[in-house]
């Protein structure tokens, strides 16, 4: 690892940390850039969208400081540093920037992982700077909390423990793990169910009914008659006026319309 105090002379100016931001709201990410213009000691190297572009831009450029969003279209800010882990890839500082509640944030105290709320206030950034200043000179190793601290959230947040859903098919009432549902769409008030194995009518009245009992970081309202499971996209398919029909993983391989809002954020997510 490189000396980041230089050569062992207290007078020299240390190294600038090198930082990667990842958030998928660009009005966030310029205006954590900007606070970071005021820190001379850290040096942005890049920024991300997503956690696939968080993934190899960490590769490419392996940044020793990484601000990471929680909230991310996927994989989302944990799967991230799965990903990470799984990959043998030496792991940067993580200082976590989330609106998750208490137990969470008590959860990143606990495992000596610094985190910042939104909005981020300049004091609060200067402390979480510092400690990671501290932990990259004294080359503290974070794989094996950070990988505690993933297996804790996950255990422990309820929108990530498998929801089982009922669905309404050839007369009977079959459970669906949620992971399994490919996409929901509603018609003349009904919601139909969608899976590989399985097609079917849901017991919920409303899409919106439906949605709140998912993972919001996997199951995306692309239009106001469909709600999908990102993970089940095989195919991305440009349509007119600058809007994209999704073909999906099911055995027709439904292309599903993506509205003109949700166009923008698809646009922004796949930089296309």
């Amino acid at each position: 690892m490189t000396d980041l105090l230089g050569s062992g002379d207290t007078n020299m100016t240390p190294t600038r940390i090198t930082a990667l931001i990842v958030d998928d709201e660009q009005p966030a990410r310029d205006e954590l850039a900007f606070l970071l213009k005021g820190e001379d000691e850290i040096e942005l190297v890049g920024q991300a969208a997503n956690g696939v572009d968080a993934v190899n831009l960490i590769r490419e450029l392996g940044p020793q400081l990484v601000f990471l969003d929680v909230q991310i279209p996927g994989p989302d800010g944990f799967a991230v540093i799965r990903k990470l882990l799984e990959k043998k890839v030496m792991l940067p500082a993580f200082v976590f920037v989330t609106a998750y509640d208490q137990y969470a944030v008590h959860a990143f105290e606990v495992n000596a992982v610094d985190y910042l709320l939104k909005p981020i206030s300049r004091n609060r950034l200067d402390k979480a700077i510092a400690k990671v200043r501290k932990m990259v000179v004294t080359d503290e190793t974070t794989g094996g909390k950070l990988d505690r601290l993933v297996h804790m959230l996950e255990k422990n947040d309820p929108a990530r423990q498998k929801t089982k859903l009922i669905v309404k098919s050839g007369g009977r009432l079959h459970l669906v793990d949620s992971d399994d549902l490919i996409y929901a769409s509603i018609e003349d008030g009904v919601i139909s169910i969608v899976t590989r194995e399985l097609e079917g009518q849901s017991n919920f009245r409303t899409v919106e009914d439906l949605q709140a009992n998912l993972d919001p970081k996997t199951f995306w309202r692309v239009h106001r008659s469909y709600l999908i499971n990102i993970n089940r996209i095989k195919e991305v398919v440009p349509w007119f006026k600058s809007s994209f029909q999704l073909k999906m993983d099911d055995r027709r391989q439904t292309e599903i319309p993506v509205s003109r809002t949700q166009s923008r954020r698809l646009r922004e997510i796949l930089n296309l």
